[in-house]
């Protein structure tokens, strides 16, 4: 197996040193066009990579908007704020579950331009 940093060699200006994924924690693949797109918010794309990082073997995740919060470092208004604007864009659905049971997320691969 290659070390994650041999594909980078074109890349001068990238240098990956010891860095080694499973110890550290893992990593997310965020699609390229979430984290280009100019119609979300850097807090959007980071609550979508943060519901990512969640779903990491499912096609749905369901963590509360306290964990969110705490994990992303913003408020839980802040990540109220991201999910109602990933779920405008089309990005994600939410399904409730009520009686304290955290909120079901589905991710999309696609997204919807502002109007």
């Amino acid at each position: 197996m290659d070390h994650i940093g041999a594909g980078f060699g074109k890349f001068k200006n990238i240098i990956l040193e010891g860095f080694d994924p499973v110890s550290s924690g893992g990593f997310t693949q965020v699609p390229n066009f979430i984290l280009k797109s100019k119609d979300l918010s850097v807090g959007a794309k980071l609550t979508y990579s943060m519901l990512l990082s969640y779903a990491w073997a499912n096609d749905y995740c369901f963590p509360g908007q306290e964990t969110l919060a705490e994990d992303m470092g913003v408020s839980r208004r802040s990540v109220v704020s991201f999910i109602k604007e990933l779920q405008t864009r089309d990005c994600i659905s939410v399904k409730r579950q009520g009686l304290n049971r955290p909120n079901i997320y589905t991710l999309h691969l696609t997204i919807k331009k502002k109007r």
